[in-house]
């Protein structure tokens, strides 16, 4: 088991990702939050950060990744969830243990607030370096595969942590700035600043546009596999209620004059 930590300041975006997908995702154990809605979920955990509002990344997201084919009990993974957030210091706080079913090995994503109940700042200095210290210990207490023994398990385990890491980063940066582009083009000029390509695809020999992916250095993802509304025709329909709601908030401000 290997363990991977972003921190991030959208509790909404992060909660939608791991979530709000029920083909893919299921909650294991929440703390602090509701489980039922991801909207209601990420409200949650924003509420409690308010307490800090000086805490701007107070968003933890921890990935563990499992030797493929390696199995493990819910029970299991929800006891290896908590010890790996009371190794980081990650207590008395809101969190959600949430395991991944759509690759072929199993991955926890787990949900932390780095403001904690008592409105105090969680220290989240070399996190990064902890987790993957937490994750060592926590494999050789439950006898997972010690992928630090066995390098091609390691390699393994380091390239599908990495991709889930990349597909993770390229829907926070599409989710930052959907909201100020109005076409494809735009929006691939923006993230072209944040160092992911925006590749398309036409029908046959056409140019009707058919598909869309985005590559974060060595690994590319489908628009869908990404998030559902970032599809070819998910990305033009929020595109086009934005120029309406624009539009219709332009003709309200003249009304008013």
């Amino acid at each position: 088991m290997i363990s991977k930590v972003i921190t991030g300041k959208s509790f909404y975006g992060c909660c939608r990702y791991v979530c709000a997908d029920e083909r893919r995702a299921e909650i294991l154990e929440a703390e602090g939050v509701r489980d039922y809605s991801y909207r209601h979920m990420g409200n949650d955990f924003e509420t409690n950060r308010q307490q800090l509002p000086d805490k701007h990344r107070a968003v933890f997201h921890g990935i563990l990744s499992f030797y493929p084919g390696e199995q493990v009990t819910d029970e299991r993974l929800v006891q290896i969830g908590r010890e790996y957030l009371e190794k980081l210091g990650i207590t008395n706080t809101q969190y959600v243990i949430t395991k991944h079913t759509d690759t072929d090995h199993l991955h926890l994503h787990i949900i932390a607030n780095l403001v904690n109940n008592s409105g105090k700042a969680i220290r989240d200095n070399w996190i990064g370096l902890r987790g993957k210290k937490a994750a060592q210990q926590l494999t050789q207490k439950y006898q997972l595969v010690p992928a630090i023994e066995k390098k091609i398990a390691l390699t393994n385990l380091q390239a599908l942590n990495h991709e889930e890491t990349a597909r993770y980063e390229i829907f926070q940066a599409i989710e930052a700035v959907l909201f100020h582009c109005k076409t494809l083009p735009a929006l691939e000029k923006e993230l072209m600043k944040k160092g992911i390509d925006v590749q398309y695809k036409y029908k046959g020999d056409t140019q009707q546009l058919q598909g869309i992916s985005f590559k974060k250095g060595l690994y590319a993802f489908k628009g869908s596999s990404i998030d559902r509304q970032y599809s070819v025709s998910g990305l033009q329909k929020t595109m086009q209620q934005q120029i309406t709601q624009e539009q219709q908030q332009s003709i309200k401000r003249g009304l008013r004059l």
